[in-house]
């Protein structure tokens, strides 16, 4: 039992002072594809806690333990039994609690899976009536459509679609246009709408953890980084600033699941752009970040190594 209390307690305190340390440490997009993993780590140690620590309660409270006594300690000192002997009434009970924790852990996951199917569907709906109502240009590696709106945005799905307005197309030079659509690009090859569709998975179905619902914001941040430095890659750092620039301030709002090249966190990433940090600084940032990795997967890997030690023993 004291294990699994460890493993929620560990899940908790991720989950409660990780936003706030990995904010710190990722608002500029220093090194924004290891924020990304960052953020990760830690919405996948807080959820893997609760999710070790659910399944033993499950196996614990499910069955009657009876070890030989030179097992006994190794499992008292891990878990300390919450029954080792008792009769039929305290068996249903048990049953029962394990029950609850099983039903309560399949809803979850079944609520969160759903939540991302419907975002899936929804996406996909609205990449095929873009392609019906809009137009191929030529030089224009996008289905433009016609509207007032400056915006440029992608959806993935069967197939992926990238999107450009007419209006965009008029505002944009044809560098800029290239480094907008470049930045779109990256983000349907790195799957970042797979990854963002299944984080608002979780936040929906968990919306009392800051830990997912500020992560959706801040990874979604990241990735638009991460975007962006693939297309100042290949086209350079002054058209996709000033791609950027000339379609920011859209009022129409974006299709749900879709990436935007210009709706989010434009000032920061326009810094980013044009005063890249140095290399001491860099460096610096990367060594606090997989630091905090790797106090979150320590902390884990000791605990699930322990019940992995007496596992083996009891096997």
């Amino acid at each position: 039992m004291n294990v699994a209390v460890s493993l929620m307690i560990y899940g908790s305190m991720v989950a409660t002072f990780g936003p706030t340390v990995l904010r710190r440490l990722t608002r500029r997009g220093v090194a924004p594809r290891l924020g990304v993993l960052a953020w990760l780590v830690a919405i996948a140690g807080a959820l893997g806690a609760w999710a070790i620590a659910a399944g033993i309660l499950i196996v614990e409270f499910a069955t009657y333990w009876h070890p030989a006594d030179t097992l006994h300690d190794c499992y008292t000192a891990l878990a300390t039994p919450v029954h080792l002997h008792g009769g039929l009434l305290v068996q249903l009970g048990t049953l029962t609690c394990a029950a609850l924790v099983a039903a309560g852990l399949l809803g979850i996951s079944a609520h969160a899976a759903r939540a991302m199917l419907f975002m899936r569907r929804k996406t996909i709906a609205h990449g095929r009536a873009v392609r019906m109502v809009g137009r191929h240009v030529p030089g224009v590696g996008a289905v433009v459509l016609d509207s007032p709106e400056r915006q440029a945005y992608c959806v993935a799905g069967r197939p992926d679609t990238i999107v450009v307005t007419s209006a965009a197309v008029d505002a944009l030079t044809e560098q800029q246009l290239a480094a907008v659509l470049a930045h779109e690009h990256a983000h349907l090859d790195e799957r970042h709408a797979g990854l963002l569709r299944f984080l608002r998975g979780i936040a929906i179905t968990l919306p009392g953890m800051r830990l997912a619902t500020d992560g959706v914001h801040e990874i979604g941040r990241l990735l638009e980084m991460c975007a962006d430095d693939t297309a100042a890659r290949t086209h350079g750092r002054e058209p996709l600033l000033g791609g950027l620039l000339a379609i920011v301030g859209a009022t129409e709002p974006l299709p749900a699941g879709a990436l935007s090249a210009a709706a989010t966190a434009v000032l920061v990433r326009a810094e980013r752009l044009v005063a890249p940090v140095g290399a001491v600084r860099r460096a610096t940032n990367r060594t606090a970040l997989l630091a905090v990795m790797a106090a979150t997967v320590v902390g884990l890997l000791e605990i699930a190594v322990g019940v992995l030690f007496c596992s083996t023993v009891l096997g």
